[in-house]
């Protein structure tokens, strides 16, 4: 763990040309290019083309997330425009409960302009569904880097998920420079997207269209999906010199029951779709750990901790090496199965609980096999999660992608990487 600790990220650095990020997305999403990564050698093709990459009869899993309109704009009686950008939710908790709140909620909140807000109420008239609404948003405490912020409206029939789709602002990327456009409603949604709750697309999905998925079905490709609701950490960069000093935030996932079923049928592996996949299912692996000496404990004690799998790692001795005092690591079937009985055992059709989890150079993956992503920042813990799967490798797959015109970061071109 010492090693993964003392990474220097200066290390993960590239030259990334502004011209190179992409600003929109292609016309059509199955028409971006896709490098291929295969044990150390690399080619490319056409994004619509990956089914023939794939081995049939494997397990695919996506992140069926849905962006949500997630900035409000409110105007000060001095003619202050204060942004209010919601996180995470609050009061109630529940993502599910929560969209479907009426009169009152609470989030927690990046605030734009905070200096300007220094106290009192702001209100807003917004329209839904032909009625006149009253919004008024008070400030509360600190809540880490964020605010708590109660929202109240003067409507029993008109729900919190119904305001944010009448009057919120997709937030796109920072990096893109540019104002969100009502084409971005559409293009920064995946196709599949479900369960509404992420500030950020899971971008690598952004690829697949309809013809794929059918195309993946003809394969023989098993789909599933799991849930990890992006968070705006996503795009925090790594301040510290050393990655020990960085702190990964904390992201909600679902997995529900059926997928532990067809990850076991699967020998334990898949192919993930998107660095959010891959964060879902590798914590999966700890939840599992934990669960063996802990068979009772609540959802919200199954958190994945930042620096638990290389403390794991530490403390075990891999599968099938020599003896040496320390116990053997749990095999990926029996970290799963320790899943599978928990919820068998609390009659639950889903796992809901949250993950932490940094995944950097000397990580072991326990569950992905193959890995769909796309271009991400230098310096960016997305980085180092690629390095740690393709052993290091990561310049040559970068390298080939910058001297191929592939267009990078969110509405970027594709990859498949299998180690």
């Amino acid at each position: 763990m010492e090693e993964t600790r003392h990474i220097k990220i200066k290390d993960f650095n590239y030259h990334l040309p502004d011209e190179r990020i992409a600003k929109f997305p292609l016309a059509e999403r199955d028409s971006s290019k896709l490098l291929l990564y295969r044990k150390g050698e690399v080619q490319e093709d056409t994004f619509v083309n990956l089914p023939q990459y794939l081995p049939e009869g494997a397990l695919m899993v996506f992140n069926n997330t849905k962006v949500i309109q997630a900035r409000l704009h409110f105007r000060k009686e001095t003619g202050a425009l204060i942004e209010v950008f919601c996180l995470e939710p609050a009061v109630p908790h529940d993502y599910v409960l929560m969209f479907q709140q009426t009169r009152s909620c609470s989030w927690y909140c990046m605030i734009g302009n905070l200096k300007k807000w220094k106290n009192g109420a702001l209100k807003r008239t917004v329209t839904v569904r032909g009625q006149e609404i009253e919004l008024t948003v008070t400030r509360g405490e600190m809540h880490g880097n964020s605010h708590q912020v109660d929202f109240v409206w003067n409507n029993d029939e008109v729900t919190w998920a119904e305001i944010l789709d009448a009057v919120g602002e997709l937030p796109i990327p920072p990096y893109l420079n540019r104002e969100t456009q009502e084409s971005d409603k559409e293009t920064y949604q995946t196709v599949y997207s479900k369960i509404k709750g992420s500030v950020a697309a899971p971008t690598a999905g952004l690829h697949f269209t309809e013809r794929v998925l059918e195309a993946l079905d003809r394969h023989g490709i098993d789909r599933e999906e799991v849930t990890l609701h992006v968070g705006a950490g996503t795009f925090k960069p790594v301040k510290s010199e050393e990655i020990e000093g960085h702190e990964m935030h904390t992201e909600y996932i679902c997995v529900n029951k059926r997928t532990i079923e067809k990850l076991i049928a699967h020998g334990g592996g898949c192919i993930a779709v998107g660095t959010t996949s891959v964060r879902t299912l590798e914590s999966l692996y700890y939840i599992g750990v934990y669960l063996a000496t802990h068979p009772d404990a609540s959802e919200e004690e199954l958190h994945v901790q930042q620096w638990t799998p290389y403390e794991y790692a530490e403390q075990t001795r891999p599968q099938g090496s020599e003896p040496d005092g320390r116990p053997e690591a749990l095999t990926t079937i029996e970290a799963l199965q320790n899943i599978l009985n928990y919820l068998e055992r609390n009659e639950l059709n889903a796992l809901h609980t949250s993950t932490q989890i940094i995944i950097a150079p000397g990580y072991t993956y326990h569950v992905v096999r193959m890995m769909v992503t796309n271009f991400h920042q230098p310096q960016s813990t997305l980085l180092l999660l690629v390095s740690a799967f393709v052993h290091g490798d990561w310049h040559k797959i970068y390298d080939y992608a910058l001297e191929h015109d592939f267009r990078f970061l969110s509405y970027g071109d594709s990859s498949l990487l299998i180690p």
